[in-house]
């Protein structure tokens, strides 16, 4: 195996559209760190694709075969550690909610530019989680009501405070812990203690489980 075999990302595509599989093809052959190690329209294959090859990252199709959120229960089933990213048609977030329950670790629209998938890969790869920017860009329209309505946020207990808010919107928004403090003008060991603490509240482990738990839970009112 050569030294870009070695280093780069392993990631598998699986999507019902051939013409999107060969596109992503492309893509990935002009990033020095992603490296392609297997392509299918067939959701069996998939399984024993990711099962055979030590896929780091899998984008799936969220219509694939009976449907992509069944198919990424048994993707994690037999590759625990796989980061799956699923590609959807709409900006649906039930479809978002559903996709994260079964695991997967980013959501984005087949629409998505070409430099924006490459960023989206590399960043799953390295353990965060991601919203397609289109879908991030509706859920913070939704915080910012919900700033407005602040002195309602913070009434009971184990609700979230403004200022944690304000992360998790930033969350939504794709920023890693570092530039969140940049953003807010904190120190990123700071971000942590809050982005814990909205873990702990909302009784979720992922960041962006946390977004679509604040959804399912009505912190966000989706018109």
């Amino acid at each position: 195996m050569d030294e870009r075999g070695r280093s780069a990302v392993r990631v598998l595509v699986a999507d019902r559209a051939p013409l999107l599989r060969r596109g992503v093809m492309a893509v990935l052959d002009a990033q020095p760190d992603l490296r392609l190690v297997g392509e299918t329209g067939d959701p069996d294959a998939a399984v024993a694709l990711v099962a055979g090859t030590e896929a780091d990252v899998v984008l799936l199709d969220l219509d694939l075969g009976a449907g992509g959120v069944n198919l990424c229960t048994r993707l994690r089933q037999v590759a625990p550690q796989v980061a799956i990213v699923v590609l959807a048609a709409t900006e649906d977030h039930a479809d978002l909610a559903a996709a994260v329950r079964a695991g997967a670790r980013g959501y984005l629209l087949r629409t998505t530019a070409p430099d924006e998938l490459v960023e989206a890969l590399r960043t799953v790869a390295g353990g965060e989680s991601l919203l397609d920017p289109a879908v991030a860009s509706r859920l913070l329209d939704e915080f910012a009501v919900l700033m407005r309505r602040s002195e309602a946020v913070g009434e009971g207990p184990g609700a979230l405070t403004p200022r944690e808010l304000e992360v998790l919107s930033l969350v939504a928004k794709g920023l890693n812990n570092r530039a969140i403090g940049e953003r807010l003008y904190i120190s990123e060991s700071t971000v942590k203690n809050h982005v814990r603490s909205i873990h702990e509240k909302l009784q979720v482990h992922s960041r962006m489980e946390a977004v679509v738990r604040a959804v399912r839970d009505g912190v966000l009112a989706i018109g």
